[in-house]
């Protein structure tokens, strides 16, 4: 099939893009830039990689004249950007695949979280998310457009850092931990985070086209086998290093004093949550089987950035 990549060298489409050419599908890369993926692979010399600007007014008339059978729109994040292809692409292709997030929900109320229950995002990014989920999916009820979404967790991959046990970037905790110095952690710990090895997303989407029938017209969420507490990920860490991890634990408005204010919001935005996602119904329609539990994509990440 000919499959159109949309944002397919970035973390996602670093390893999605050679998992279509190694599939047999014929592929183009379609970006803003000529940037280089995170990773190398000799299949992105089988690629079709073309510079469009996604701002332009012929953006979606310029990807129906690439005549696809599949487009894989990985950096949507308003429903009008949503709405413009829509319109360009209805009755041209079989498929279309949209990558979402699961900051589409907001906190949890029964665990773990399946894809039936309500919308209750939190944040404007999770408001925009789950306003294009709820476009894309009327335009497959009322009109039947191939609408299928996907929604990952928290990203890990070789070439940027994972989330850390704080719940944010800085990469000192992961150093602390390491060191067998003392890290602090908001509250005492339980709140979970749910990470996803970016080839694990590659994989759902590489099966979504796969299994089209099952999948159109669907949401999935698509993450690793289960969630972390902060706590376990943080003596987990350490344990790599030998050492044993030296938590203090903190109450939220004493914690958020001793990180900058990008930091503690970015903690805030995932404890708020406590993420934890039933992947289930990705396994049940799609086949889809992580290769990767949190711990293993994370710990990959951390030994290639050393």
């Amino acid at each position: 099939m000919r499959v159109t990549v949309i944002g397919g060298s970035g973390h996602i489409g670093t390893y999605l893009t050679p998992r279509l050419v190694q599939a047999g599908h014929t592929v183009t890369c379609v970006s803003r830039s000529q940037r280089e993926p995170y990773s190398p692979h000799p299949a992105w010399r089988d690629v079709e990689r073309l510079t469009l600007d996604r701002a332009s007014e012929t953006f979606g008339r310029s990807l129906r004249e690439l005549k696809p059978d599949v487009v894989i729109d990985l950096i949507c994040y308003t429903p009008e950007s949503a709405q413009q292809l829509v319109e360009a692409l209805r009755g041209a292709v079989q498929q279309f695949l949209h990558c979402g997030t699961v900051w589409v929900h907001g906190p949890g109320v029964e665990l773990p979280v399946t894809e039936e229950q309500p919308r209750r995002p939190i944040s404007d990014y999770g408001r925009r998310k789950a306003a294009i989920e709820a476009y894309l999916l009327n335009e497959y009820r009322e009109n039947g457009f191939p609408a299928t979404l996907l929604h990952p967790g928290h990203l890990v991959g070789i070439g940027w850092a994972p989330l850390n046990p704080a719940a944010n970037f800085n990469p000192r905790v992961f150093a602390d931990l390491a060191a067998g110095n003392e890290i602090t952690l908001p509250n005492i710990g339980r709140e979970t985070l749910h990470h996803v090895h970016a080839d694990d997303v590659a994989q759902a989407f590489e099966n979504a086209i796969a299994h089209r029938a099952n999948a159109i017209g669907n949401s999935f969420h698509v993450c690793s086998p289960a969630a972390l507490s902060m706590i376990g990920y943080a003596e987990s860490v350490a344990g790599w290093y030998g050492r044993e991890a030296r938590i203090r634990f903190l109450p939220w408005e004493e914690w958020r004093q001793g990180v900058s204010e990008k930091e503690a919001g970015i903690t805030w935005d995932h404890i708020a949550r406590s993420p934890n996602y039933s992947i289930e119904k990705a396994r049940r329609l799609l086949n889809y089987q992580p290769r990767y539990r949190s711990l293993d994509a994370i710990r990959e990440s951390l030994m290639h950035a050393n």
